[in-house]
């Protein structure tokens, strides 16, 4: 049975080995990111570079075959896992160069489109030349949908300011794309991605929608006040 005194000592933090992995990938992050401020590159160089590293696994994905496809496949990962280093630093390095502005946000946001897009562009390469027709549809429609799910986004922010439901936004979608590519799973990640994409967006319109009954449109204004 515990003493006294040892039921009254202060009791020191138990920081485990995850938390300290942790705080050494965000020491290393700042430090990367005082490196790039110092050497005044600019921030949407970066966020070009983050794209041509999407495409460089677009290329990988589309260059498989049935024979080469776990190594492919397991590279392109790796790639897509690099390049989420440039989705990281550039809006880091753009805030610690005080070089944050309106087209830089444009061009990240039209970048990861783009991004996405060439994932599963080099996806529906490989099924296509696999004549493996149903996944080329289910390619086609999973590229349509990631992007629809942030169009959906964009546009009901410019009508309610904020609409940041649903699920599988592009961190998730990175996240299943890796864990398909690397452990060569891809066929479920994109059935996967197909639903919860669909369910996305229609919980955004239904949340959009439900948000815009009480907005009075301005001509019932204009007629109330007259």
């Amino acid at each position: 049975m515990a003493d006294a005194a040892s039921l009254t000592a202060p009791r020191t933090p138990n920081h485990s080995w995850t938390s300290a992995f942790g705080r050494a990938c965000g020491v290393l992050l700042d430090t990367i990111v005082r490196w790039l401020a110092l050497s005044r590159i600019n921030p949407n160089v970066l966020t070009f570079m983050g794209l041509v590293v999407n495409t460089w696994a677009a290329i990988l994905f589309g260059s498989a075959t049935a024979l080469t496809q776990r190594r492919m496949f397991f590279y392109a990962g790796l790639v897509i896992i690099f390049s989420g280093f440039f989705d990281l630093v550039d809006g880091q390095v753009a805030r610690a160069t005080n070089r944050v502005t309106r087209f830089g946000a444009l061009f990240d946001s039209v970048g990861d489109r783009y991004s996405d897009a060439s994932q599963f562009l080099g996806l529906l390469v490989f099924y296509a030349r696999g004549e493996n027709f149903l996944y080329v549809v289910l390619s086609a429609f999973v590229m349509v949908s990631a992007i629809m799910v942030s169009y959906t986004r964009a546009r009901a922010e410019s009508l309610i300011g904020s609409c940041r439901v649903g699920f599988m936004e592009r961190p998730e979608r990175l996240v299943l794309v890796i864990i398909g590519a690397l452990f060569n799973r891809m066929a479920p990640v994109l059935w996967i991605i197909a639903v919860l994409s669909t369910l996305t967006v229609i919980h955004r319109m239904r949340y959009t929608w439900t948000r815009t009954q009480d907005v009075i449109p301005p001509a019932a204004k204009a007629g109330q006040a007259a």
